[in-house]
């Protein structure tokens, strides 16, 4: 049985290329830059005019400039007919952004900074996964395989402990938050950008973070890119601000406030509901399975440890405790946590399993023996124990299942009986 995918949800429909509205629109978010705009738009032009077959514009998002960077902007815009200003009071890149992709009549929305350090080569390769539908939003990464990158140890530095730092914090998937070379699609961008709130540097990372939890497909390129030795960004003022953009989106990570669960029901991105044989669980779901069956596991065991306890003594009742539960477990969680169905291989998957349990029983009774030698224990003293070696021994027994015993590399080749 397979999952079918609304036709109509945002951002899989192929972009009609031979239509009148333009297909990319490249923003260039620009802050008193009169001596780096000229030649930077001259340059995208013609790159644009040589390498792109579809109607395209270039817009120089003027974000509260105080030297002659609009009236530089204006004089492109008469020059070339695919130039377009757009002016905006006050400064911050995201707003800047923001502002101009959501007026934006284009398809596909892209921005690069002025000084143009990222390779244009580069731009191909990002806009095409958003033309033909396969990819929500692509970003260029500095720190992908394959890229080429020319800047100094301090900048690098500072780059590698921010995307450390979101991976931490944020669990981001993505490599590179902040280079300044991205597309999204537009229809996309209309249901993510209401819900940013950074107006300054820290807006490509919170879009970035709310497209990943909204189960949106980022596509990496990576990238060749030469640092600008006379960039005018405030490294210690931006550090300060991402932080601070870190701590907010974390909060409202755990407050609700930013709503995921509505955003992938719109977008059409909810996780592939789809049951198959053969097919196993994720981590997440595996991990909530394994932790109720290993519950239920653990109280059988305590009930039959105790029962057989005041009949055969601590060890023995350790032993045959674990073994029925054991048994049950491993059945269980076959089925239940990892998916495998049928008759085929169940007998080595026990034998396997039971491999597992003799590690888990020498934890417990390991554990058990070094109590009784360094004192005499109660019953509670006693349970404490076997309860701690076997949340110890179900860590332990999760890996080895997951990454042995139920190995989805191993079910095509392994005999199906021993």
């Amino acid at each position: 049985m397979t999952a079918t995918a609304p036709a109509s949800r945002p951002g899989t429909v192929p972009v009609d290329l031979a239509g009148p509205e333009p297909v990319l629109d490249v923003v260039i978010p620009v802050y008193n830059e009169e001596t780096d705009l000229e030649p930077c738009i001259r340059r995208l032009h013609a790159h644009l005019a040589e390498h792109v077959s579809y109607p395209y514009r270039i817009t120089v998002a003027d974000n509260a400039s105080t030297d002659a960077t609009l009236q530089v902007a204006e004089r492109l815009a008469r020059e070339f007919p695919e130039v377009t200003v757009r002016h905006l009071d006050e400064k911050g890149r995201g707003r800047a952004l923001n502002a101009v992709w959501q007026a934006s009549d284009a398809a596909v929305l892209a921005y690069m900074d002025v000084d143009l350090s990222t390779d244009l080569a580069a731009l191909g390769p990002l806009v095409a996964p958003l033309l033909s539908g396969h990819s929500d939003l692509a970003i260029g990464s500095r720190l992908a395989r394959g890229a080429r990158v020319v800047r100094g140890p301090k900048r690098e530095f500072i780059s590698r402990c921010y995307n450390l730092i979101l991976r931490s914090t944020l669990a981001a998937k993505f490599s590179d938050a902040q280079c300044g070379f991205k597309a999204i699609r537009a229809d996309v961008a209309r249901e993510l950008l209401p819900h940013v709130e950074d107006t300054g540097w820290f807006f490509d990372t919170e879009l970035l973070v709310l497209a990943q939890r909204a189960g949106l497909r980022i596509h990496e390129v990576p990238v060749d890119w030469v640092d600008d030795p006379d960039s005018s960004v405030n490294i210690v003022r931006t550090a300060t601000e991402d932080l601070k953009g870190i701590a907010r989106v974390t909060k409202a990570t755990f407050t609700g406030e930013i709503p995921i669960s509505r955003l992938r029901e719109q977008l059409g991105r909810q996780p592939i509901g789809v049951d198959a044989p053969g097919v196993p669980p994720r981590l997440v779901t595996q991990l909530v399975r394994f932790a109720a069956i290993g519950v239920s596991s653990t109280l059988a065991y305590l009930v039959l440890f105790l029962l057989l306890r005041t009949v055969v003594g601590a060890q023995p009742a350790n032993f045959a405790a674990l073994l029925v539960t054991a048994i049950g477990n491993t059945a269980l969680n076959r089925r239940l946590t990892f998916g495998i169905r049928g008759r085929a291989g169940a007998g080595r998957h026990q034998f396997e399993g039971l491999l597992v349990f003799g590690l888990g029983l020498a934890l417990t009774s390991g554990a058990l023996a070094l109590l009784h030698v360094s004192t005499t224990p109660g019953l509670v003293l006693e349970l404490t124990v076997l309860v701690l070696a076997n949340l110890t021994a179900t860590v332990l027994r999760f890996l080895l299942l997951r990454g042995w015993v139920f190995n989805p590399r191993r079910q095509a080749t392994a005999p199906e009986e021993y």
